[in-house]
């Protein structure tokens, strides 16, 4: 029988909050400000600010890190910590100089707090000659938490509770995996990166979407003005959930949507607003 689902926070509200927010959650923290990365930068390539009336178009690649140790595996990651694999280092390299041979250089960039996603990024940013721009790292862009699933392998959980039931914690826009227990091996709440955060014990699509579009509004979308270029090495369900946004893709076709590793996706801005559709970098 499929395992109970539970609070997923250490503080979650009571389940009657599940109607809204797709399972008991703790009242969302707010969002600090970082004194050193104030809400509009001037582009690192010297360009001057945008005269009145002007209108320039700004840039934001997104990109999935490279392949890490557990995607070999096929084990469930989430919010544990696991490095890239060979393979997947070559991937973010192969990212970065894909950017440079296209001209298409960051002068801001965003990541999560997991080394995955950090070290994707500072590969990328080496191959196109760009690691002195200022980088933000925060963890509303990590990984969904996979809950009790960290850790193991899934194939031996389709085996032991079936496909339809892992397809459920895996890809239901609302339904979480069930919840860690407290203090277990892959449980982060002891990790020092976290400190003062309310760490959750599962979150569904929704709940990610929930954590990360409130950063993406506060402290991403502010910077697509001008000329800039921002770049975002993140994690596939953070970024599911800002392409979900920019491109009104509805609850059950998310889904559906595969984000592969290494393959930046680029949007224009104009003006702070999208301007036309995603695309992948190299087919164009």
């Amino acid at each position: 029988a499929p395992l109970q689902h539970r609070p997923q926070g250490r503080n979650a509200l009571p389940h009657s909050c599940a109607r809204t927010c797709g399972g008991a959650r703790r009242a969302p923290r707010p969002h600090r400000r970082n004194a050193t990365f104030p809400k509009t930068v001037r582009p690192a390539n010297g360009s001057q600010p945008i005269r009145k009336g002007a209108c320039k178009l700004s840039t934001l690649i997104l990109v999935r890190h490279g392949q890490s140790e557990w995607n070999l595996a096929n084990r469930f990651t989430g919010w544990w910590d696991v490095d890239l694999t060979d393979k997947g280092g070559e991937e973010a390299r192969a990212a970065g100089r894909l950017l440079k041979d296209k001209g298409l250089l960051p002068d801001l960039a965003f990541t999560s707090l997991q080394t995955r996603a950090i070290r994707t990024l500072n590969l990328a940013l080496e191959e196109c000659g760009r690691v002195w721009i200022p980088v933000r790292k925060d963890w509303h862009l990590n990984e969904r938490h996979y809950g009790g699933l960290t850790g193991l392998n899934k194939q031996e959980m389709r085996d032991k509770h079936g496909d339809e039931q892992v397809h459920i914690w895996r890809r239901s826009f609302d339904t979480p995996p069930p919840a860690m227990e407290p203090g277990s091996e892959f449980d982060p709440g002891a990790d020092p990166r976290y400190a003062g955060i309310d760490v959750p014990y599962t979150e569904s699509l929704k709940l990610t979407i929930e954590r990360v579009l409130p950063y993406w509004e506060e402290h991403i979308l502010p910077q697509l003005t001008g000329d800039h270029t921002v770049i975002v090495s993140a994690h596939g369900n953070s970024l599911r959930a800002l392409v979900k946004h920019l491109s009104g893709i509805s609850d059950d076709e998310i889904t559906g949507l595969e984000i592969p590793t290494g393959r930046p996706i680029i949007y224009q801005f104009e003006g702070g607003s999208p301007l036309g559709e995603r695309r992948y970098l190299d087919e164009t």
